[in-house]
């Protein structure tokens, strides 16, 4: 038990118990057997949010049968740019032994559902389109498990079209994004908006640090610029 002293006082708390934990077993252990490192610490709703990013995201990688250096590439530089030197050397190490096990999908994201907020679900689900789309492109394959894990989550199907549409462009893509019809009335935008804005307001994910909040910035510009695109397209204020 020693070797999970450090995970634990780092505050993964609900992460190291149920599937997840599972998943993490082998690689925590592998850790502390082969380097002598830090391993991140900070509050445990933001331990929890980086791991499950780890290990949906190893799901994703895997999605089409071949990791690809350019998606370790992004996770590294996104990890790095949104959550600093520290994070993305550990989550590195971390996920290097996550992608040699087998991630029980909907058992994990199950665990997640019943410990992370919707607004952090919401989050972790953009964060692994991006990922997905490291290459250039999503897969069927990985947009089919991306759907998966959104249902396996709890979130609604409008919120996955939205957040869909943020990184797969359609004839609607604004629409989508702001979870309305084409036909829908300049009020109905209006309010569809105000709705929207405070759904993926960044503040909404502050609890797990401040890089966290700031990354969540790019989903909430989108919603910003799909209001104004259309504004802009119908005339009105």
């Amino acid at each position: 038990m020693a070797k999970y002293g450090k995970w634990i006082s780092g505050g993964l708390g609900w992460v190291l118990f149920g599937p997840l934990g599972g998943v993490l077993g082998f690689a925590i252990g592998s850790i502390f057997d082969s380097v002598e490192t830090k391993v991140y610490t900070g509050e445990s709703s933001r331990n929890g949010f980086l791991v499950s990013l780890l290990v949906l995201a190893s799901a994703i990688m895997k999605a089409d049968g071949k990791v690809l250096k350019s998606e370790l590439d992004y996770i590294k530089a996104y990890f790095l740019k949104n959550f600093g030197v520290d994070a993305a050397r550990e989550s590195m190490i971390l996920l290097r032994d996550i992608l040699k096990q087998s991630v029980p999908l909907k058992d994990v994201c199950v665990q997640i559902k019943d410990n992370v907020d919707y607004h952090s679900r919401l989050q972790l689900l953009h964060f692994l389109f991006g990922i997905a789309q490291a290459d250039g492109v999503i897969s069927a394959e990985e947009l089919r498990l991306l759907s998966d894990i959104a249902g396996y989550m709890s979130l609604t199907t409008a919120d996955f079209e939205s957040i869909k549409a943020m990184f797969i462009p359609n004839t609607d893509k604004y629409y989508t994004i702001l979870e309305v019809a084409p036909t829908a009335t300049n009020e109905e935008i209006k309010k569809a908006y105000r709705q929207m804005a405070v759904k993926y307001h960044p503040d909404k994910v502050g609890h797990l640090g401040e890089d966290v909040r700031l990354a969540a910035e790019q989903k909430f510009k989108m919603v910003n610029e799909a209001y104004e695109k259309i504004k802009k397209e119908r005339g009105f204020n």
